[in-house]
């Protein structure tokens, strides 16, 4: 099979993925060891480069969860969707069946004749 199958493209991404973890951590851990040994006095940069350590790792963790671990993307969008389904067809039914009746009353209030007018009168 060709590389850009199905299988490849998901290898490819788990790898990505740990790549990302791995420079996640290592942006932790350079922050922590450089404000450790005194080479960084700004908090805020060692704030900052934590932060972006723990985001990117939060993401490449999110990453790995979602490229087959756990179910694919699709069945469980199916699934979701499936169920969504359902119940937007008991709603639209419901909706369907008040017009119905709201035509219906329109009809008849169209056809009644108005108690205040001349009741000579044709319609």
């Amino acid at each position: 099979m060709v590389c850009g199958g199905f299988t490849c493209s998901k290898n490819a991404l788990c790898s990505l993925n740990v790549v990302y973890m791995l420079v996640g951590l290592l942006l932790i851990g350079v922050a922590a060891w450089g404000k450790g040994f005194g080479l960084v006095s700004s908090i805020h940069i060692i704030g900052g480069v934590i932060a972006v350590g723990v985001f990117l790792l939060l993401i490449s963790i999110v990453g790995l969860i979602g490229k087959g671990f756990c179910y694919t993307c699709g069945d469980m969008m199916l699934n979701h969707a499936t169920e969504a389904l359902k119940i937007l067809g008991g709603v639209g039914l419901f909706f369907s069946f008040t017009e119905i009746l709201g035509v219906w009353l329109a009809v008849r209030y169209r056809n009644q004749k108005d108690p205040r007018a001349n009741p000579s009168a044709f319609l």
